[in-house]
């Protein structure tokens, strides 16, 4: 249905129009009867929904309906199949649908800056590329039931502490090229309904008040066309807010701000057709709802065993020696109380109220050879020494032991940081003792950002199941037992230790957050300091094995204006159907800028029999080997060699190919008396004009070829190397030339003003 949205805007009053800007109450948007706009509900749902009706509120304390949990986005980003999150966005429009849901408040992709993030569950990865098209494909999935998506928070929310008040310090290139991507990926290619503001300032300016970031980005250069509502309680001053580009506030402030921003009208310190552009938005994204209703059922069986497929498509292979897949006739006993009770989803607003959980233990009723001992409980981190004696001697009976740790709900959620990396020690010191009567252990961990794993090297086997929502117990046995091939990889990197992570100095600030680390963030810091790590970034196994080959470009020169395609041959050169994940890295070879040592640009999921063959083609645009300039205020790519990598993680790189770019356009130049040699001898528009000038001041430093040199080298000639010299004069400013009586005041000001003519 066609709507004149400006002649329905035009029929309401001031106060209609102002009090469309805020909720009805804690999740609903308000009506206006007379006029036929309804009033819609939206709900808590990245991976599920939480529809709440009576007695609402944000953090999950009252029931909400039952439903169905997926796993977590922590889980499922590692799945790197763009598909699978479609189909999980799919499901999830349908449920709205089913239950009159207008707008699900998900996907969550800001960047995991640090592993101690209380809401790192939530988010997808530490790599703004692969968050970025999880969040496309998870948004297209959702809206293709005409139902909205609010992907958040809108911006540089990496803690929790302080979320309110705490500012993130970011510079404008780190802001660019880790934490904006995501969000201007899923803007561009999927146009989520609403965006959802973040809580934090951005540089001193709370987001929900930030015009350069709710208008000048994220409109005016992205073209996002829906409207901006705040997180929940985000809003610090509502008129200040809407000027800004924020258009709903939530939840309901019970009339307080509707007056503000009336008031504010009727003084004329708010333009009302700002009030008005933002009641249109609102309504265009009521009505696409409303007049597309569909008729759906909430089927939640069938959904349940999506979410186990999902999961089990998700879950990373860590560790592997010659353990798994489990044998059906093997003695084996499962330990730890997770086996029986899963953690498989976080705390806070996203907590789902499911209608079934599925164990491990669930699972696996019914086979005589699968004993289980609590071993500790899954809610503490207390030693129990009865719990833990019986552990022990299980695990010393069996053949093999699967231990089933993971961090209880009280050491991560929404609201608080974790304040370490380790596993509860009760945990820590089990597995230890076990280790000491069993030598054929497996750790299966439920966990929502990485832990520390201090006896890694000593178990056989270690799979991250993270929290793989309610049917993440059949998930597990599928993968322990066989029955699925695991195919995903990480999303972030496992540091060996918390000191490790690039923002360990910086993280937690309770009032000024400063990102130090810049554009440094997860496996761009580990892998350029080349620091060992327990588990790299995109790092995950599978029962079978594959081989790369053939990696070709249908190009090897390119213009800013094309794209590239990357093709590689991809093997299972293994006995048994499985999945692989292969990466495209871009390294920079210019020199041009400070940049990582590579970088995610391209990723395939692509599935194989034994001894099946399949190429794999990814795209490589200017884009992809850019950086942001901070002069520019844009994105930059220099003239000269990059490299395309393809691996199976970011440490395991198997194939690379040559690459050049060549660029008609020149970051600006405007040379004066401080400009370096070295900068004018990198630009092609001012390297021959100035070689003589470099010529005559090396003449100062270098002695004539013509004098014989002495069979030994005097004192001055061992201090004073060609080296030495070259580097001098690649940082000496022009200036010097005067200095050292190369030119005149006069001549340096005619050179200045012909090398400009040249730019």
């Amino acid at each position: 249905m066609n709507r004149d949205l400006k002649s329905l805007v035009s029929q309401m009053t001031l106060e209609e129009k102002a009090g469309m800007c805020s909720g009805l109450d804690f999740w609903h948007l308000k009506s206006v009867e007379r006029l036929g706009i309804p009033d819609v509900m939206v709900s808590d749902g990245p991976h599920g929904l939480r529809k709440q009706d009576e007695e609402a509120d944000h953090l999950g304390i009252n029931e909400s309906i039952k439903a169905v949990c997926f796993p977590a986005g922590v889980l499922s980003a590692c799945s790197f199949d763009r598909d699978l999150m479609r189909t999980l966005g799919d499901a999830l429009g349908k449920e709205a649908q089913a239950t009159n849901v207008s707008v699900v408040l998900g996907p969550a992709v800001n960047i995991k800056r640090s592993p101690l993030c209380g809401r790192n569950f939530e988010y997808y990865s530490e790599d703004p590329y692969l968050a970025g098209e999880a969040a496309a494909a998870f948004i297209e999935g959702v809206q293709a039931h005409h139902v909205g998506t609010s992907i958040k928070h809108f911006a540089a929310n990496s803690q929790e502490l302080n979320r309110m008040s705490a500012s993130s310090n970011v510079d404008e290139r780190t802001l660019r090229e880790i934490y904006l991507p995501a969000f201007e990926t899923a803007v561009k290619k999927a146009q989520p309904y609403t965006v959802m503001c973040s809580y934090n300032r951005l540089n001193g300016t709370y987001a929900s008040e930030h015009p350069w970031l709710l208008t000048d980005v994220l409109r005016k250069e992205w073209g996002f066309e829906g409207y901006v509502m705040s997180d929940w309680g985000a809003v610090d001053n509502r008129v200040d807010g809407l000027k800004a580009g924020l258009d709903l506030e939530m939840p309901s402030s019970g009339g307080a701000t509707d007056a503000e921003i009336v008031q504010a009208v009727q003084n004329g310190t708010l333009d009302e057709a700002v009030l008005d552009q933002a009641v249109e938005r609102i309504l265009r994204i009521i009505f696409l709802y409303a007049d597309n209703r569909e008729k759906q059922e909430f089927t939640m069986e069938a959904d349940h065993a999506l979410a186990r497929r999902i999961a089990a498509e998700s879950m990373v292979l860590l560790k592997n020696e010659n353990i798994l897949p489990l044998k059906e006739e093997e003695n084996i006993v499962f330990i730890g109380e997770f086996a029986a009770k899963p953690r498989f989803q976080g705390g806070g607003s996203s907590h789902i109220n499911c209608f079934r959980i599925d164990s491990a233990l669930d699972e696996v009723k019914g086979c005589n050879n699968i004993s289980y001992a609590k071993g500790f409980l899954a809610d503490s981190d207390v030693y129990d020494e009865s719990l833990a004696a019986e552990a022990i001697q299980a695990a010393k009976s069996a053949d093999k032991a699967v231990i089933f740790a993971g961090l209880p709900d009280s050491f991560e959620s929404e609201g608080y940081d974790r304040s370490h990396m380790r596993l509860p020690d009760c945990q820590n010191r089990l597995i230890e003792e076990i280790l000491k009567v069993q030598k054929d252990v497996i750790v299966v961990l439920h966990n929502g950002s990485p832990v520390e794993l201090p006896w890694a090297n000593k178990v056989k086997g270690i799979l991250e199941a993270y929290l793989g929502g309610q049917a993440a117990g059949g998930a597990v046995t599928d993968i322990l037992f066989g029955k699925i091939n695991p195919s995903g990889k990480l999303a972030e990197t496992f540091p060996y230790r918390l000191e490790d992570n690039p923002s360990y100095l910086t993280f937690g600030d309770p009032k000024e957050v400063d990102y130090t680390e810049g554009i440094y963030v997860g496996y761009r810091y580990y892998d350029a300091k080349n620091m060992p790590v327990a588990f790299p970034f995109g790092y995950g196994l599978s029962y079978t094995t594959f081989a790369y080959s053939n990696l070709r470009l249908d190009q090897d020169i390119m213009t800013e204006k094309d794209t590239v395609i990357a093709s590689v041959d991809v093997t299972n050169t293994g006995d048994r159907f499985g999945k692989e994940i292969i990466q495209l890295y871009i390294a920079d070879k210019t020199g041009a800028a400070r940049r990582p040592l590579r970088e995610l640009k391209g990723y395939e999921k692509v599935a194989l029999q034994p001894g099946e063959m399949k190429t794999v083609t990814m795209a490589i645009d200017y884009r992809s080997l850019a950086w942001y300039s901070t002069q520019l205020h844009d994105w930059y790519a220099a003239s000269g060699e990059y490299e395309v990598l393809i691996g199976a993680s970011s440490r395991d790189i198997r194939l690379r190919a040559a690459l050049r770019l060549n660029n008609s356009q020149l970051l600006p130049l405007h040379v004066t008396k401080n400009t370096t040699m070295g900068e004018l001898l990198a630009d092609p528009r001012t390297a021959s004009f100035i070689k003589e000038w470099q010529q005559k001041l090396l003449s100062v430093f270098a002695p004539p070829e013509e004098v014989e040199k002495a069979e030994e080298p005097s004192a001055s000639e061992e201090a004073v190397s060609d080296e030495m010299n070259n580097a001098m004069m690649y940082s000496m400013p022009l200036r010097n030339l005067v200095t050292f009586g190369t030119c005149t005041p006069a001549q340096l000001e005619e050179l200045i003003r012909a090398l400009n003519e040249t730019l």
